[in-house]
């Protein structure tokens, strides 16, 4: 898994590195700076007012066990995503990191792991109801494009995804115990009885409807908000467009980069995404480009310091646990 991964981001790099230079490396650029500071400050704050909400769903999925601590979830979204956008692994890395980012403040592992899985259902399910807004808007837009077709396909097998998944967690919980504890009892001790904690965590989450009802509204309202972010990073680029042109865009690139989920970074898959859903809308593929880079820009800008920062605590809890 380690080799696919750097394999497919060396050839995610390679592909956008190709994409830009086939428009131009010059006018991308200059295109891209010319936000200024000012337009930066904006994408990267309305960033860190993104993952409000997302932490705000984890904390209402952990309140399902008695858990109340929204300011470390928020924390802990951070270190999930920055850790995604940032370090060469795959999406899976980052949900690793996020667990282990709360663990340190004081979380059990069985809720830490529970409500991460629990979690990313949520917010795939939002996703796919944010995709499928995208999806209404192309429409509303253009009844007859060709990509109607395939756009419906792709929903229609996103949501059979997200089908599985929830099943995968709920149905098939009992059996994957039943397994994973007598391979786990036969190798580490105590290992059944964690797989066992696991699983009780997880039906208990599950029951709580309420807490998974206000978790996934969280998420849309999350994604909706990563929409508008598009737009404003549309906008100070200079393109004009309106706000539901913007969410249909980051709508349609977020699905397609949840296909690609085991591309580190969305190396190339991102700027693929951009300038073919821009064209859609006809948009200029510099523009698009542009609208991808200065998305990394920001993510290097609100993630370099979340991900030291983790660091730091890591570094001190392995001092304290030596001294």
């Amino acid at each position: 898994m380690k080799k696919l991964s750097i394999a497919l981001a060396i050839l995610g790099l390679v592909l956008g590195t190709i994409l830009v230079g086939a428009f131009g490396f010059r006018r991308v650029v200059e295109t891209v700076l010319s936000v200024g500071w000012g337009g930066l400050a904006l994408v990267c704050g309305w960033q860190m007012l993104v993952f409000l909400p997302l932490g705000l769903a984890w904390d209402s999925l952990a309140r399902a066990r008695g858990v109340h601590r929204p300011g470390l979830f928020v924390w802990g979204r951070m270190v999930r995503d920055a850790s995604i956008n940032l370090l060469p692994f795959s999406q899976l890395g980052g949900f690793l990191f996020g667990a282990r980012a709360v663990m340190l403040h004081g979380l059990d592992w069985p809720v830490a792991t529970a409500t991460t899985v629990v979690d990313l259902t949520a917010e795939f399910l939002a996703e796919v109801v944010f995709a499928g807004m995208g999806l209404v808007i192309v429409l509303v837009r253009d009844p007859a494009t060709d990509l109607r077709v395939p756009l419906e396909l792709g929903l229609g097998a996103a949501v059979l995804a997200a089908t599985l998944f929830i099943w995968t967690q709920r149905g098939a919980s009992t059996l994957f115990s039943r397994i994973s504890g007598r391979i786990a009892s036969r190798r580490f001790s105590g290992a059944q009885a964690q797989v066992e904690t696991l699983g009780t965590e997880l039906d208990a989450i599950y029951r709580a409807r309420f807490r998974l009802a206000t978790g996934f509204l969280l998420h849309l309202s999350g994604w909706v908000a990563t929409g508008v972010g598009g737009w404003i990073a549309y906008r100070v680029l200079g393109a004009r467009i309106d706000v539901a042109t913007g969410i249909a865009i980051e709508a349609l690139v977020a699905a397609l980069s949840a296909v690609t989920f085991l591309v580190p970074m969305s190396a190339g898959i991102q700027e693929a995404s951009y300038a073919g859903v821009g064209a859609i809308f006809g948009l200029p593929a510099e523009v698009s480009l542009a609208a991808s880079l200065l998305r990394r820009a920001r993510d290097i800008v609100v993630g370099v310091p979340i991900v030291l920062a983790w660091q730091v605590l890591e570094v001190r809890r392995l001092r304290a646990v030596a001294g």
